[in-house]
Formats: C-alpha cells, sequence, structure tokens
C-alpha cells in the first residue's frame, strides 16, 4: 500500500520513525519537511491533501506538534476527512464511523510507541459503512 505521508519541523522526527518502522508494509510518498528546522505546516499539509483528494482509496499520515494545524489545513480539501488521533480507541473510530482517510498524530503529546499503535489500528479498521456511510456523505460542501 501506497500512504502519503508529511510533517512539520515538530513532526519530523515521528514521521523519520514511523517510514523506518512501517518499511516493510507500506510505500512512502513523503511530502516534507525533510529535516527539524523550522517550516509553516500548511506547504506540507496541503500537497499531501491534494495528492488523497485525487484518489479516493489513497491514505495519509499528517505530524505536527498538536496535530491541529495539519489538521484544520488538510480537512479544507474536499474528500479529505483528517483526524487527529491520541489513542487506538479513537483512530479505530474515525475509520469505522467517519471513514477518515489521513490519520493525524500530535507529536509532542505522543510517544513513538504510542504512535505506533495508531498507525497499525487506523491502517487495519475498516469503515463499518451503514448509517455511517449517509452521515459521511453530508461532510463536504458542493
Amino acid at each position: 500500500m501506497k500512504v502519503q505521508i508529511a510533517s512539520d519541523h515538530a513532526g519530523f522526527e515521528l514521521k523519520e520513525a514511523i517510514k523506518k518502522e512501517f518499511s516493510n508494509e507500506f510505500e512512502w510518498e513523503d511530502h516534507g519537511t525533510h529535516s527539524s528546522d523550522s517550516v509553516d505546516y500548511p506547504d506540507f499539509a496541503h500537497p499531501l491533501a491534494e495528492a488523497i483528494a485525487q484518489d479516493p482509496a489513497a491514505r495519509g499520515i499528517l505530524i505536527c506538534g498538536t496535530g491541529n494545524g495539519v489538521a484544520m489545513t488538510a480537512n479544507k480539501h474536499a474528500h479529505v476527512r483528517a483526524a487527529l488521533c491520541w489513542n487506538a480507541e479513537i483512530a479505530a473510530l474515525a475509520r469505522q464511523h467517519n471513514n477518515a482517510n489521513v490519520l493525524v498524530l500530535p507529536a509532542r503529546f505522543i510517544d513513538t510507541d504510542t504512535a505506533f499503535a495508531l498507525v497499525r489500528t487506523f491502517f487495519s479498521t475498516d469503515f463499518e459503512g451503514g448509517r455511517h456511510e449517509r452521515r459521511v456523505q453530508k461532510i463536504n460542501i458542493q
């Protein structure tokens, strides 16, 4: 599976750790940043969100200090459903009920092992559909 990934400077180390941990499971399309030098998170969240919006089957991971900045940016794009997650239950529900296609991680508030667990949960959980499908269809503004 090809996964889109991006971070700002606060999420750079976690992004690199995730890429290494899951190198045998995913092919990465890394939208940056490529160092811990200070950057503006929208410069990396927008390209990832555009890639997700172009491919209905695509999935991604965005990381910044709190997760809020990249989530807000990504969710401006139609068909992107970026979910800020800090525990496995939230990650599972984001997939099951909201059909989230971007996992957002708050690098300054979770440790690496938690991040790995969230990635595993997010990518192994299916959308339940049913009553949730109707709700997800109402997210985008036409």
